[in-house]
């Protein structure tokens, strides 16, 4: 029986991609590097993105709380919805006063809706019907619709409403004079 004779690997062999006696060539090794630093690359990518989003907090963007809503002669009797998508608030004027109720059902924040024909706004979140006044008559609304302080500007004229400022009709707070506008 002939003896076994050893295997030359040349170097040139290794170069080109031939087993070297590890087990891995040259070419596996430099595309297992390869995707090595295309993860670390991408890693470190991931990162830096994540640390510039934390450099700019979310914002929220409200309207202000405080706006001018006209002069009162351009109040017709009844309710106003000019404001209501902007600012959160309808104006309402009868034959006495001009109030502002903030349009937040006190259920549960739903925007309720003014239902000209029924006299009455509808929440339709849950069915709570409010009268024209903003007390509650129907529904699971536990109380009456807030009203927001509203007065008349002395510079122009105008209405100011100020939605920072509220007043709840179960504390007897709508009776207070910057709750309405008197109209005569």
């Amino acid at each position: 029986m002939a003896a076994r004779e050893p295997k030359i690997v040349s170097s040139r062999a290794t170069a080109e991609g031939s087993a070297s006696p590890q087990g891995m060539s040259r070419r596996d090794a430099v595309k297992w590097m390869t995707l090595a630093w295309i993860g670390f690359a991408a890693a470190v990518g991931a990162g830096a993105t994540a640390m510039l989003r934390f450099l700019f907090p979310n914002v929220l963007f409200e309207p202000p709380t405080v706006f001018k809503a006209g002069p009162p002669s351009d109040y017709a009797l009844g309710v106003d919805e000019r404001w209501k998508e902007k600012y959160g608030v309808w104006i309402v004027r009868n034959t006495a006063e001009i109030y502002s109720l903030i349009a937040v059902c006190v259920h549960l924040g739903c925007t309720p809706n003014w239902l000209a024909a029924q006299n009455k706004f509808k929440c339709p979140c849950h069915g709570s019907g409010y009268y024209i006044s903003g007390i509650n008559f129907e529904g699971p609304a536990p109380r009456a619709l807030e009203r927001a302080a509203i007065s008349v500007s002395p510079d122009d004229g105008q209405l100011i409403v100020d939605k920072g400022q509220k007043f709840l009709f179960e504390q007897g707070q709508w009776t207070d004079p910057k709750a309405f506008v008197k109209v005569g």
